[in-house]
C-alpha cells in the first residue's frame, strides 16, 4: 500500500492510489540519469581498448540502472526535503504516488543487481566502481554533506563525476590521465551549475533547511564562488583537448564554450542583488540555461573526435 502520509491533500483525495509504472520511473531520476548514461558511454568509446559492441550495451545498461538507484534511495532520504520545495514537491514520494518503504527496496535492490552485473558483463574493478560510486551519492552526499555543510554539492558532485571514469574502466579495467579529465570536467562544473540555480531558488534551500551556499554564505558570496570555480574549470577543459581523447573539434568547442561561461560567470559577479532582483534574476538563468548544455558539448566533442579516430580524421 503506498505511503500517503507526506502530501495529506494527496490521502485526502485519493488514499487507495495505486503506484504506476511511470511513478517508479520518476524515482530513478531520468533527467539526471540520461547524463550519467552519456557520460559514462563517451568514457567508454574514448577509451583506447576496443569493447564488443554487446558488452558495452551492457555495460552502459548497468550503470544506468546503478544511476537510477542512486537516485531513488536519494528520493527516499530526501522526501521530507522534497515535500518543502516547491522544485521537488511533485516527486513521487512527496505527492503520495509511490510510498517510502518502496523506494527504500528499489534503489536497494537495483543497487545490488547494477554493480553485480557490471562486474560479471565487464570486470570487477568497474562493478566496484559503481558500487562505490552509488555509496557516495547515496550515503556521503545525501546522507551526510547535503544537510551538513554549504561545500555540500562541491564534494557531493564528485559522484555525478564518477560515470565517466567507470565507463573507461569498463574497456580498460582502471583509471588514466584522460579518465581523471573528464572526472574533473564534470566535477568542477557541477558548483557553478548549481549555485547559479541556487541564487534564483534560494527560498526553496532556506525552508528546506539546506545549508546551500545562497543561505549560509549569502548570494555576493556565491557570485564570487560561481567565478571562481568557473576559472579553474576552463583550464582543464582546455588541458583535456591536448590527451588523447582530444582533438581540433574538441579543442573549437572548448574554446567557444568556455569563453561563454567565463562571461556569464563574471557578469553574474558583476551583479548586485537589486539589479538581479529587477529583472528576475536575467543574467542568473541565463547561465544557469548555458550550464545545462556545457557539459554534454564537451563530451559530445569528445565522443565525435573518438569515432573519427578509426578514419585518421578525430585526434591530433
Amino acid at each position: 500500500m503506498t505511503d500517503v502520509s507526506l502530501n495529506p491533500q494527496a490521502a485526502a483525495g485519493d488514499a487507495a492510489y495505486e503506484s504506476q509504472f511511470g511513478d517508479y520511473i520518476a524515482l530513478l531520476k531520468p533527467r539526471v540519469m540520461s547524463l550519467v548514461v552519456f557520460t559514462a558511454f563517451v568514457g567508454l568509446v574514448a577509451a583506447p581498448v576496443h569493447v564488443h559492441p554487446f558488452i558495452a550495451f551492457c555495460a552502459v545498461l548497468f550503470i544506468a540502472v546503478g544511476g537510477g538507484a542512486s537516485g531513488a534511495l536519494n528520493m527516499w532520504y530526501d522526501s521530507d526535503i522534497d515535500a518543502v520545495m516547491k522544485r521537488t514537491v511533485g516527486r513521487p514520494i512527496p505527492s503520495g504516488r509511490v510510498g517510502r518503504e518502496e523506494a527504500l527496496a528499489l534503489g536497494l535492490t537495483l543497487s545490488g543487481f547494477s554493480c553485480v552485473m557490471l562486474a560479471l558483463a565487464a570486470n570487477v574493478f568497474a562493478g566496484l566502481f559503481l558500487a562505490f560510486t552509488i555509496f557516495f551519492y547515496a550515503v556521503v552526499y545525501t546522507m551526510w554533506l547535503k544537510r551538513w555543510t554549504p561545500q555540500n554539492i562541491v564534494i557531493g558532485g564528485a559522484a555525478g563525476a564518477f560515470p565517466p571514469m567507470i565507463g573507461w574502466a569498463v574497456a580498460t579495467g582502471g583509471v588514466s590521465v584522460e579518465s581523471v579529465l573528464m572526472f574533473l570536467l564534470v566535477f568542477m562544473w557541477t558548483p557553478p551549475h548549481f549555485w547559479a540555480l541556487a541564487l534564483f531558488m534560494k527560498e526553496d534551500y532556506r525552508d528546506a533547511g539546506v545549508p546551500m551556499l545562497t543561505v549560509t554564505h549569502g548570494r555576493k558570496s556565491t557570485r564570487k564562488h560561481i567565478l571562481a570555480y568557473t576559472v579553474l574549470l576552463a583550464p582543464i577543459a582546455l588541458v583535456t583537448g591536448v590527451t588523447s581523447i582530444g582533438g581540433p573539434i574538441y579543442m573549437a568547442v572548448a574554446v567557444v564554450l568556455n569563453g561563454l561561461f567565463l562571461k556569464g560567470a563574471f557578469q553574474i559577479w558583476r551583479r548586485d542583488e537589486t539589479t538581479a532582483e529587477a529583472d528576475n534574476y536575467k543574467v542568473e538563468r541565463s547561465f544557469f540555461k548555458l550550464s545545462l548544455y556545457y557539459t554534454a558539448l564537451h563530451f559530445a566533442a569528445i565522443l565525435v573526435e573518438a569515432l573519427l579516430k578509426p578514419y585518421g580524421l578525430g585526434g591530433w
